[in-house]
């Protein structure tokens, strides 16, 4: 019953969304956005005093036997660190919509029906990733060995530019569907000569909803190491997937100004890495992992607003 009733309160705001605040196409300013993002990041962070209620009450099942205050601490913890790793999302959907040129006016749609799909897919993937712990116990190396070197690879890699028109996903569609050049309105497609044609708006909610995937194999592994519990795992996720779309619209613009955000994600990942390895042989506090993913959030926006950019003008020359 938990369970359901979960699920049909996020299925209520998804058609609040759509059916209500926005049935009409519109730009979502950044005045809007901010009020959005404030009230996702409420509801996900005062969605921790329902679970304490939970695991207090024992409405759940708890096989681990965690204290409520335990329980809450992993939620919270689990949905910083999802929240977080969405920034990355945000810098992609931003390339992407620039890449096919897809209007302000329409891309709240495209963003509404890629984020359904990230629940579905990702729901998928904590079922199989929590089984998968449960009944593997050395896969918690294999996964926080991977989080590691996703670490070290977003920490060497050189900031190259990621083409959406030249990548593996889209040559996939063009050979499956017969594609138009312009945007026809909100429709992901179109008849033309008797011919049925996806839009660039489908072209990228494919695009989206692929590289999310990819982004999970990331960020799944790493709630996993705070908690197993499916519920924690699911909820936390979840709520913080609801919470891109508003996230976007808002630090879309602002994207140049994050420039250490990525250094925050390498302490993340890495730090929830060594923690499952160690997992096994050394139990760090739940308070210790809130704190330190906090603080490397905090700390990479802190470094990006405070820290000037290097000028790149030339000196002037003597005559």
């Amino acid at each position: 019953m938990i369970w359901t009733g979960f699920i049909v309160v996020i299925i209520f705001f998804l058609a609040l969304d759509l059916g209500v605040f926005n049935r009409k196409a519109h730009v979502i300013e950044t005045k809007e956005a901010a009020g959005w993002t404030t009230l996702w990041v409420s509801v996900a962070l005062a969605f921790s005093g329902v679970i304490y209620y939970l695991f207090d009450a024992g409405l759940i099942d708890n096989p681990t036997n965690i204290t409520p205050k335990t329980a809450t601490i992993k939620y919270i913890t689990g949905y910083l660190i999802e929240l977080s790793l969405s920034i990355d999302n945000v810098f992609v959907i931003a390339v992407i919509f620039s890449a096919f040129n897809i209007p302000a006016l329409h891309q709240h749609r495209v963003l509404f029906w890629g984020i359904l799909g990230a629940i579905i897919f990702r729901g998928l993937m904590i079922v199989f990733g929590v089984a998968l712990i449960n009944q593997v116990s050395w896969i918690i190396y294999v996964f926080g060995a991977f989080l590691i070197y996703t670490a070290y690879k977003m920490l060497v890699s050189k900031d190259t530019e990621f083409d959406p028109k030249n990548s593996f996903i889209f040559n996939r569609i063009k050979k499956i569907f017969p594609l138009t050049a312009t945007i026809h309105g909100d429709n992901f497609f179109i008849t033309k000569m008797g011919v049925r044609m996806a839009t660039p708006l489908f072209v990228a909610l494919i695009i989206i909803e692929l590289t999310d995937v990819l982004f999970a194999l990331d960020s799944i592994p790493a709630i996993l190491a705070i908690t197993a519990d499916p519920f924690i795992v699911f909820s936390s996720n979840i709520l913080a997937i609801l919470g891109l779309r508003s996230m976007y619209f808002l630090i879309a613009r602002m994207l140049d100004k994050f420039r250490f955000i990525n250094y925050s994600l390498v302490v993340i990942l890495g730090f929830v890495g060594v923690k499952m390895i160690l997992s096994h042989h050394i139990e760090i506090p739940e308070w210790l992992s809130l704190t330190i993913i906090v603080t490397a959030l905090v700390g990479g926006i802190l470094a990006s607003i405070f820290i000037p950019k290097k000028s790149s003008v030339l000196p002037k020359q003597e005559a």
